[in-house]
């Protein structure tokens, strides 16, 4: 009997697998579900083998009828079930993960700016963090906007080199 269900499945697959997962699938909406949907109906069918006859046109149709009711089955069960989901208000008030995260990468900010210069981190605050220009830059510190500016991208070149020393310090 199992050599002959087997034979018998293969070629039901081969006949009605495609027809009927596109069935399935106009019925669910869902790839996945349609495919566990015709293999739970194969395996229906391997175990009936010997009650099925597989030259019978009733077979397609028992198919099809065994499909369907799977699928209104997964619809009663989803119906019964509630929907999982996430709500952040259940979750404590501690840091979220971008929260530590950004108070990481400020630490190690504030580590890699304290490796520089007085000047160089002087105009990086001033352009980067108090969001000024470079003529108001230049107006605060007192020094040209061509200073400014030689000075920004030398400090970004210095901070650069102290976040990388900083990183392979830490590894």
């Amino acid at each position: 009997m199992t050599v002959q269900a087997d034979a018998f499945v293969r070629s039901l697959y081969d006949d009605a697998a495609g027809p009927l997962f596109a069935f399935v699938v106009r019925l669910t909406g869902d790839r996945v579900r349609a495919e566990d949907v015709v293999q739970e109906t194969l395996v229906r069918a391997w175990r009936r083998a010997e009650h099925l006859d597989p030259g019978s046109d009733a077979l397609r149709g028992w198919l099809f009828t065994v499909a369907r009711n799977l699928v209104t089955d997964l619809r009663r069960s989803d119906a019964a079930r509630p929907v999982a989901g996430w709500d952040d208000a259940l979750l404590p008030d501690g840091p979220r993960v971008d929260d530590v995260e950004r108070a990481t990468q400020r630490f190690v900010l504030a580590a890699a700016l304290g490796r520089l210069t007085p000047e160089h981190r002087d105009v990086l605050v001033a352009v980067y963090y108090e969001g000024r220009s470079v003529a108001e830059a230049a107006e605060r510190l007192g020094v040209p906007r061509g200073t400014v500016k030689s000075r920004t991208y030398y400090a970004l070149r210095a901070l650069r080199h102290a976040l990388e020393e900083g990183t392979s310090a830490s590894r």
